[in-house]
């Protein structure tokens, strides 16, 4: 069982061990992001702008009394990042329409009785391509892979070589230049949870480790560059670009997923 304390105590890589009434502050976070990325999916067609998208979660965040983690972070001014086709992640929502065939990464922090929820997933406008279909459930099983291997005793090692064996079998590349990363009642915290690695290294897993996997694959190389906006990730080949995030705690025997989607809509259905 958990030790109780007011404060959750620090490994000594610096990673915050929380308590077990803490998991229920993360869950009502990561539900309610969740929920919105769920009625998101009907405002996904070919048309759209990405802008509009954007409109709808600050509007849904607002009516749940929620606060969005985003908007004034580092000066950024949207309750999402939208990231489309190339774009790896950090996508600024515009005006610009959505065309048959785009996919797009949409991706949400909530801040709930100063708990945050992070979530991503996928969606497509119009008819996704058998290319396309393959990077999406590639990217989707990678993350659920490296979740299967979280549990106390194991390492982040084993988290990022679980991806990243994966991804390269299927003949696609793991981005390295961007991470998971610890959460709680801050956005970003220790540690770095990295998509690629060797078994066995990195910190230790223990129950209480609240983080984010959110593996980003790439159809090319892995190689990405940061835009004169000081935000959008691009690949540097314009190779297509895919991501999915779940934020998660470590118990006992394994961990819980906090952002699951009630409504089996984390994988987009072609």
């Amino acid at each position: 069982m958990f030790k109780k304390s007011a404060e959750p105590r620090r490994t000594r890589d610096g990673i915050n061990i929380f308590q077990e009434e803490d998991f229920a502050g993360m869950h009502k976070a990561g539900a309610l992001a969740s929920e919105i990325l769920d009625q998101v999916k009907d405002l996904v067609f070919v048309g759209q702008t990405t802008a509009e998208i954007d409109k709808f979660i600050e509007t849904k965040v607002d009516e749940a009394g929620a606060t969005s983690a985003t908007i004034g972070y580092r000066g950024y001014q949207h309750a999402s990042c939208i990231s489309v086709n190339h774009v790896v992640c950090h996508g600024i929502p515009s005006d610009k329409r959505l065309k048959d065939g785009d996919i797009l990464n949409i991706d949400v922090t909530v801040i709930v009785d100063g708990w945050y929820g992070d979530t991503s997933r996928m969606y497509v406008a119009g008819k996704p391509s058998r290319k396309v279909e393959r990077l999406l459930d590639v990217t989707h099983d990678s993350l659920m892979r490296a979740i299967d291997v979280v549990k106390p005793g194991n390492t982040f090692g084993d988290i990022g070589h679980a991806i990243q064996s994966y991804v390269e079998a299927e003949r696609m590349s793991v981005v390295r230049d961007f991470c998971g990363h610890g959460l709680g009642r801050v956005f970003h915290a220790p540690p770095n949870v990295l998509h690629y690695g060797r078994a066995g290294t990195g910190p230790v897993l223990e129950e209480g480790m609240f983080f984010t996997i959110e593996p980003m694959v790439n159809l090319g190389r892995p190689e990405t560059k940061v835009l004169a906006d000081e935000w959008t990730a691009v690949t540097r080949d314009k190779s297509l670009s895919a991501q999915f995030e779940h934020s998660i705690g470590v118990t006992a025997t394994g961990c819980d997923i906090f952002t699951l989607s009630k409504a089996g809509l984390f994988h987009p259905t072609y």
